[in-house]
């Protein structure tokens, strides 16, 4: 059963940093593609970045420069570093894998930039 379970989320100063984590079990994050999702209060669920099998990554025009998608293949687990973080980047955060064409969601983490 594929699991993903989030954490390191928290309350934080604008221009902070947090880095999250997603750590999966019953699917190799060294052999899948794993994405980051985040969505505010009233706003539609967005991907922030995703980072694939071979190691490439993607982010949003948002966060490109701030934000830091990886793994640790030895740990299975995805980070996103966020530094530079902003009020607008208050959300939940979400970890996604599609295993077998099923989307796997953990539970989210939240985030607060505010002072």
């Amino acid at each position: 059963q594929v699991q993903l379970v989030e954490s390191g989320g928290g309350l934080v100063q604008p221009g902070g940093s947090l880095r999250l984590s997603c750590a999966a079990s019953g699917v190799a994050v060294s052999i899948a593609t794993v994405a980051w999702y985040r969505q505010a209060p009233g706003k539609e669920r967005e991907s922030v970045a995703t980072i694939t099998s071979s190691g490439s990554t993607n982010y949003a025009d948002s966060v490109k420069g701030r934000f830091t998608i990886s793994r640790d293949n030895a740990k299975n687990t995805v980070y996103l570093q966020m530094n530079s973080l902003k009020p607008e980047d208050t959300a939940v955060y979400y970890c996604l894998t599609v295993l077998l064409g099923v989307p796997r969601w953990g539970q989210g983490t939240q985030v607060t930039v505010s002072s």
